[in-house]
């Protein structure tokens, strides 16, 4: 039963299992690439949703406080203008933000952001846990945005899963969640996405 669950997750964690060869930013230029989004700190589960079953394929996090960068655990995104250390990518734009989403999002997916505002506290603790975490193995996307989301006061409740689902539903239920779903009809994976974003200069 076990070895049938792991395999089960590993399929369902499609997005998040074959990322390619990502170069490691220097120190300097994230940096010189850090983006603040104006309003209030907020932090954003993203998960990617099968269109024919509904379930999760991949788990990030998006966290806007001194700045804005999203956790991407074994993602697939790899894009040379967005600088990324240790599945943290960093001057998430508007413009990398819906590039992001973009590239997720094709015939057979969707792309669910579930917003929370937070105090700056809180999203100073999820920026020091994602930029400290390291990199995470295939297919453990959503144990690893759960695990941190559990150190974040206020968010201990959060119970640690494997299952991007089961991340979706526990945040839908916290009082003054907004989700937003993207979708988008083209075929094609996520590599066919990510060229053919255009990011500015």
């Amino acid at each position: 039963m076990r070895m049938f669950a792991a395999l089960a997750m590993v399929l369902l964690c499609a997005a998040c299992a074959q990322p390619p060869e990502i170069p490691y930013a220097s120190d300097d230029r994230v940096k010189r690439s850090a983006y603040r989004a104006s309003g209030p700190d907020t932090i954003t589960v993203i998960t990617v949703v099968s269109n024919r079953t509904g379930k999760g394929a991949h788990t990030a996090l998006l966290i806007n406080g001194s700045q804005r960068v999203i956790f991407d655990p074994a993602g697939s995104f790899v894009n040379d203008r967005v600088p990324e250390q240790n599945d943290v990518l960093y001057g998430v734009t508007p413009a990398v933000l819906q590039g992001y989403k973009s590239a997720h999002a094709r015939s057979t997916f969707h792309v669910v952001s579930q917003t929370l505002e937070v105090t700056p506290e809180q999203s100073a603790v999820a920026l020091r846990l994602a930029m400290s975490n390291g990199a995470v193995p295939r297919a453990f996307c959503t144990s690893a945005t759960t695990g941190l989301l559990r150190q974040v006061p206020g968010f201990g409740d959060i119970e640690q899963v494997m299952f991007p689902a089961r991340l979706m539903e526990q945040i839908a239920a916290r009082p003054g969640v907004v989700e937003e779903k993207y979708f988008e009809d083209d075929e094609g994976g996520i590599v066919d996405g990510i060229e053919g974003i255009v990011l500015p200069d």
